[in-house]
This record gives C-alpha cells, sequence and structure tokens, in this order.
C-alpha cells in the first residue's frame, strides 16, 4: 500500500483537505455572524469544499481495498493535525503568524487538495483495468 503513489496522493489531498477545513473552522467561524463579505467568503470556501469530498470519496473507495480505507484516512490525518497543533501554537501563543498568513496556508492546503485530486483523476483515465489488482 504504501509503495503505490496513487494512495500517497489521495492521503495528501485528504490531509490537506482536513488542515484547511481545521484551520478556517478555527479561525473565522466565530467573527463569521456581523460581516455580510465574510459569509460570502466562508459559504466560498465551503463550497469548493463541497466540490472537492465526493471527488476524493470516490477516489479513495477506488483506490483503497475496504480493510485499508480507515488506516490510511487516519494515517493521513495524522500530518494534517500535527501542522494544525503547529501553525496554531505559532499564530495563537507565541503571535510569530498573523491569522491573514495562517488562513493563506489554510488555501494553499485546499489548492493541494485540489491539485491531487486533480491528477488523481488524470491518472485514472489512463489507467486500465481494475486499481484493486495493481
Amino acid at each position: 500500500m504504501l509503495k503505490d503513489k496513487h494512495i500517497w496522493l489521495v492521503g495528501c489531498a485528504q490531509g490537506c483537505l482536513h488542515f484547511a477545513v481545521s484551520v478556517f473552522w478555527m479561525l473565522w467561524a466565530l467573527t463569521v455572524m456581523e460581516i455580510g463579505v465574510l459569509v460570502a467568503l466562508f459559504c466560498g470556501f465551503h463550497a469548493c469544499c463541497g466540490m472537492i469530498l465526493p471527488s476524493l470519496a470516490r477516489l479513495r473507495s477506488a483506490l483503497v481495498l475496504n480493510e485499508l480505507r480507515a488506516g490510511m484516512i487516519s494515517f493521513s490525518l495524522a500530518p494534517a493535525n500535527a501542522a494544525i497543533l503547529f501553525i496554531l501554537i505559532q499564530g495563537g501563543y507565541y503571535r510569530n503568524l498573523s491569522n491573514a498568513a495562517i488562513l493563506a496556508m489554510a488555501a494553499f492546503g485546499l489548492f493541494t487538495a485540489a491539485g491531487c485530486v486533480h491528477v488523481l483523476k488524470r491518472w485514472k483515465r489512463r489507467t486500465p483495468g481494475n486499481w484493486h489488482e495493481r
């Protein structure tokens, strides 16, 4: 399982998406109620996530066997949670990072997840046969 580059890309996409959504919720969820522009950005962010999640779930089911899927998801969330902890400690406790920089990192994580899903879809079109046979 660890030798397959497709599974690594699915794990990267899963972890980056988890990082982006978690940071976004921790920083912005409480400030969204007063300001109309923030509500629009909040809805736009979750619309992007809503486009990525079904594609990611479909690719996960096509690439990873049922017996290994939960382990792969947990394995991909460990670095994402470590990054969340590091970023929030640097920004919240030490004040080395501004909220804008943290949100830029979350946006980068979301774009990285989208890029991984795009690459996986392109590879899927080129790969004949059943992916579980590889």
